[in-house]
Formats: C-alpha cells, structure tokens, sequence
C-alpha cells in the first residue's frame, strides 16, 4: 500500500530568461518580457511530494519534519531572495525556467529521500503556470 505524502513551501525569486548565444533580439522573439536585462521575479509556491511504503514502525512514508528541513536546506536556502541567474551555481549555464527549475530541484532533494520512495516537484511560477517533475 502507497501513500504520497507532501509539503508546501515557498520562495521569491528573480531571473532572466535568455540564451547568451543568442542576439538580443532573438531571445525577446522567443523569451518576451521574460528577457528583461535588469531580471524580474516571481513568488514561487512548491510541493514536493514523497510515495511509498508506510513503515510499520512510525506509521511514515517520512517524516515531515524530515521533509521541510530538508526543503529548508536544499532549496529555501538556496533560491529564496536571490537572482538564480547570478547567485544560484546551478543556472550559471542553465536557463532558469520553471522547468529547468523543478529538475534542479529535484535533483537537489532525490539523494537525501529513500531510494524506495518516489519523488515529485511540483514549481508553481504564477497561480496558473505550473510544472510538473518526476524524474
């Protein structure tokens, strides 16, 4: 029997979508206000979910706890009040989009959850722009 066990959390950031290869004009073709020099921001909401087994022992599939602090560490720490482009090392080369985004997330989480258990990053950009990683 599975459970999927989540967790909201939040942060704001800044970023700019572009390509440094690419002329001015043909990454505002593709990226529109999103190419903005000077960056701009979001408030990101996220839920990260975790499926598996439930333990005989505790009654878990994780602890929550376990769960926040480790969004705390990996990513609320990480992203919160920054610009991914400049001060995240992950987007260094990677254009923060929301998808590039949730990979990196993920990716940040996968090794601290148990092999066993599923993971999924869900990146809410705006209300209504959201995606979806699984791995």
């Amino acid at each position: 029997m599975k459970v999927k066990v989540s967790r909201k959390a939040h942060f704001n950031a800044a970023h700019r979508l572009y390509r440094k290869d690419w002329s001015f004009e043909k990454n505002d073709s593709i990226f529109g206000k999103c190419n903005n020099p000077n960056f701009h921001g979001h408030n990101y909401e996220l839920i990260v979910s975790v499926t598996g087994e439930i333990d005989p022992e505790t009654g878990f599939v994780i602890d929550v706890k376990i769960l926040k602090d480790l969004i705390k560490a990996e990513v609320e720490d990480s992203f919160d009040h920054k610009n991914l482009n400049v001060e995240v090392p992950e987007f260094k080369e990677l254009n923060p989009t929301a998808e590039n985004i949730a990979v990196v997330i993920w990716q940040k989480l996968r090794p601290h959850i148990d092999a066993a258990n599923a993971l999924e990053v869900v990146l809410y950009e705006t209300p209504r722009n959201f995606v979806t990683f699984s791995g």
